[in-house]
């Protein structure tokens, strides 16, 4: 009896005269090239390294775009950029020792914000593995133990016949919601080594749905088609899902408003009439929120930012879409739904009730005027004016990437992203640096529109050598540095906890003729002048720096009593 699939898996006379006479010249890196080819990857980043030469070799005799970026954490954040802006893996290619470790604080935050990453390390020579001292260049104990806490798999390969299988698990597993960084590591030998295996052509690595179990989804649905005030919390796994579309006809069907995480930027239409924007770290929306008789959280762990620091308490049921099943009940009781938010709000719109509110939009409205009364008392106009300033320069579909700074923090709440996937930050692990490298990511994969990279100038000093990247591969990228001599959140804090700061203050170089240093076009402007600066620059090709000296402050939190 012959079965399709026994069909699909016969190879053709072609195949087979290919596979029986491989290539000469060929290695192991070649193998891995060939895989991430077949798994349908044209670009990857990284550095080489001692080790990692036999697949950097391999790349030459492949169709992959390279861009190599000047330190690992940075190629590791351009990686996490690029798969959050296409959803495909991004392959991070990197050395043994101390270059795989430089990429360990990027390959937090893509584990954090659920973005697909593939990093391929080298180790070294398989005759060392194992745990022994022998004395190796860049030689750890067990280099992968120090990512199992970082990344969602480790892959660790000793032969060359395990490459593509290897590869093609951890492909997988990066693309698998709750999608994330992995990790595989191939010894130098294994590398180097000639190979006759035949070119790697198929590759099957399709991701596995997460489905809802359908006995949790009509609980679910009974419980919001019968509330008198529900309310929707929508996280980044709703825009990793591509469930933008899901979750408004489903808000709309209820009549519930949506308040959007800052990793949920964009998940949800900033002008809508059941739109509670983005204003999670403010009372008078944690008032609403604990108020509602449902809430239904889709794609969140409902974490220290997205809980005002832990301090919501909600009154009524909740219901939780979540694809992390670790975070599921992490921090509140609730109906837990272990799915894909796109797959678990399709499942709600199947069953629930459609609900009458014509209260639900006042409400909404009541709240956002609550919210700008109070930030109007506290005299913040220059950041509300600087924060306007760069949402009219920046084209509606572009992507932005802000760093951990002042002028972040404020976007997280206030700013109109215009869309899913279009504004991305380092909150979810909070490490400085992220902002440029990302652009680069971005602009790496759509070059047919601007990508905007916002830092401080203490986040600015983490990433500067990659103005000679954006040089060298012509990135179109405008980077909006706030120069304002300091780590100024962290001068915040200490002023407001100690009464004055220390170690915050910052010796900086001047960032407009550095930037003409690399080739790279620069202004200094000022608040006033900034839209007109920054729209000029956002509207030229090529890479660009506009700085902007300025001591913002922050809006007052609500969380501490």
């Amino acid at each position: 009896m012959t079965h399709d699939h026994d069909l699909e898996l016969r190879p053709t006379a072609a195949q087979i005269t290919a596979a029986l006479n491989p290539p000469p010249g060929r290695n192991g890196g070649d193998l891995v090239v060939e895989t991430l080819a077949g798994l349908g990857a044209t670009t990857v980043f990284g550095l080489p390294g001692q080790h990692a030469l036999g697949m950097f070799d391999a790349l030459r005799r492949s169709d992959l775009r390279y861009i190599g970026l000047r330190v690992e954490n940075n190629a590791g954040f351009a990686a996490d950029a690029y798969g959050r802006i296409t959803g495909e893996a991004a392959p991070l290619l990197l050395s043994t020792g101390p270059g795989a470790l430089t990429s360990l604080a990027a390959l937090q935050e893509a584990r954090a914000a659920s973005a697909p990453v593939l990093a391929i390390s080298s180790q070294i020579p398989t005759a060392g593995l194992g745990g022994g001292r022998h004395g190796y260049l860049h030689e750890l104990p067990d280099q992968s133990a120090s990512f199992r806490g970082v990344v969602k798999s480790v892959h660790t390969v000793r032969a060359q016949s395990q490459i593509p299988s290897a590869i093609a698990e951890a492909w997988k597993s990066a693309l698998t919601a709750p999608h994330g960084p992995v990790w595989v590591e191939i010894p130098q030998d294994v590398l180097l080594a000639p190979t006759l295996l035949p070119v790697v052509t198929a590759v099957d690595a399709t991701p596995e749905d997460v489905l809802p179990r359908p006995e949790l989804t009509a609980v679910a649905a009974d419980l919001l088609s019968r509330a008198v005030r529900p309310a929707i919390i929508a996280g980044g796994g709703v825009v990793r899902a591509d469930a933008s579309k899901k979750l408004r006809q489903l808000a709309e069907k209820l009549q519930a408003p949506v308040v959007t995480t800052p990793g949920g930027k964009g998940a949800f239409p900033w002008t809508h009439p059941l739109s509670l924007q983005s204003w999670l770290e403010d009372r008078h929306t944690t008032d609403f929120l604990e108020d509602a008789d449902v809430v239904l959280v889709v794609g969140s762990g409902l974490g220290e930012l997205s809980s005002n620091y832990h301090t919501f308490k909600p009154r009524g049921h909740v219901i939780q879409i979540e694809a992390d099943l670790g975070k599921l009940e992490s921090n509140h009781p609730a109906l837990g739904i272990h799915a894909d938010a796109w797959h678990g709000l399709q499942a709600l719109l199947e069953t629930v009730t459609e609900r009458a509110d014509t209260s639900a939009p006042v409400r909404v409205g009541e709240l956002l005027g609550k919210v700008r009364e109070r930030i109007a008392s506290q005299e913040l106009t220059l950041e509300q004016g600087v924060l306007e300033s760069v949402r009219r320069a920046l084209p509606p579909n572009s992507p932005s990437f802000w760093d951990m700074t002042i002028l972040a923090y404020w976007a997280w709440s206030a700013f109109d992203a215009k869309g899913p996937n279009h504004l991305h930050s380092a909150q979810g692990a909070g490490g400085l640096g992220y902002g440029f490298p990302a652009a680069l990511g971005a602009a790496a994969a759509d070059p047919t529109r601007p990508a905007l990279a916002v830092s401080g100038d203490g986040g600015a000093l983490y990433s500067i050598a990659e103005l000679a990247t954006a040089k060298q591969y012509d990135l179109n990228v405008t980077w909006l540095i706030v120069d304002d001599g300091g780590y100024g959140i962290l001068r915040e804090y200490m002023t407001d906890a100690f009464g004055e700061a220390t170690a915050t203050e910052l010796t900086r170089p001047d960032y407009v003729a550095l930037a003409e240093s690399f080739g790279v076009r620069g202004v200094r402007t000022s608040p006033e002048a900034l839209e007109s600066d920054l729209a000029k620059a956002l509207g030229e090709p090529g890479p660009s720096v506009v700085v902007l000296p300025a001591v913002l402050r922050m809006f007052a939190a609500t969380h501490l009593g």
